[in-house]
């Protein structure tokens, strides 16, 4: 299933000038929820960011003061306000509200550091076949490097002669920056997933598209997550990578992976959560089922075998 146009990769470029005057080439789209203080540091930092981005926040139904601080605070950003928590469709709701040729994803507790959105601009300028962009994590105070990053660079995939950085099939969702026509090609993200590891299934999406997915290290995000516990996030996780297999992958692959969740589910009470919504799941997943063209299947086999197919 495809729940975009149906258009391939553009071969014209999206250039851009340095020209001040001139609108950014990347947007930023933001989604919260209920985090109205955290939401308002972010963005500040992305207000005194050189490269003047616009800033869109959408609003996944919130219930605190969240619409009332960005008003009162923050007359300049555009908001959209959903009537209902749609989770990682919210940022998919902010790319069509935007009309810059980029767009890079911001989450309420993260942002962007100063020029990182001109080298990715730069990115997409120079290589029309990339589709999104992952960029290093800093995390915390402390600008400690996320684990991700050196998954993310060691990746098995390799270089492409025409893709800047390292392909990979994995981002992460509040640091990567994506063409908004590649996006809307390949659907963004899946309504089954809502939230938790929802980024592979669109990052096979755009490579089964030919878009390029890769890791650049030279384009920065910064990430401040809430130090508290989340205990419900690895069953959340489990479930979106098992019904991202039935989406995409072969069915033993998808089976394979079932099983093993089932035993976990023998002795994990989040395991067994996971697996309950996973089957209340499944009919939805096997009617828009559709298999990776082999070439994606080969390199996500390759990342199983190389990481456990983290990116």
């Amino acid at each position: 299933m495809n729940h975009a146009t149906n258009r391939g990769p553009s071969s014209t470029r999206e250039l851009h000038h340095a020209d001040p005057t001139k609108p950014a080439p990347v947007g930023i789209v933001i989604a919260t929820r209920n985090r109205s203080a955290s939401l308002a540091v972010t963005v500040r930092h992305l207000l005194a960011l050189p490269e003047r981005p616009e800033i869109l926040v959408v609003d996944n139904a919130s219930t605190d003061d969240t619409r009332a601080m960005l008003a009162r605070d923050f007359p300049q950003v555009r908001v959209v306000s959903l009537p209902f928590n749609r989770g990682a469709l919210a940022r998919t709701h902010g790319v069509r509200a935007l009309d810059t040729p980029y767009v890079a994803f911001s989450d309420d507790d993260s942002w962007w550091a100063p020029g990182a959105l001109a080298a990715a601009a730069r990115h997409f300028d120079e290589h029309p076949r990339l589709g999104l962009l992952s960029a290093r994590t800093l995390v915390g105070p402390t600008d400690a490097a996320d684990p991700l990053n050196d998954l993310l660079a060691d990746s098995p995939l390799g270089p492409a002669t025409d893709l800047p950085g390292i392909q990979v099939l994995g981002f992460l969702g509040c640091a990567a920056v994506t063409r908004r026509t590649a996006y809307l090609d390949a659907g963004g993200y899946h309504p089954l997933l809502f939230f938790g590891a929802e980024e592979t299934l669109l990052a096979y999406d755009l490579a089964a598209r030919g878009w390029g997915v890769t890791h650049c290290p030279d384009v920065t995000a910064h990430h401040h997550p809430d130090p508290g516990p989340r205990t419900d996030r690895p069953a959340v996780v489990r479930r979106n990578e098992l019904l991202t297999a039935w989406l995409r992958r072969p069915l033993p692959h998808a089976l394979a992976r079932t099983r093993g969740l089932a035993a976990d589910a023998r002795r994990d009470p989040h395991a067994r959560r996971a697996l309950r919504e996973t089957l209340t799941r499944l009919p939805a997943a096997l009617r828009a089922r559709r298999p990776l063209p082999p070439h994606v299947e080969r390199a996500a086999r390759l990342l199983d075998t190389a990481n456990g197919g983290t990116s």
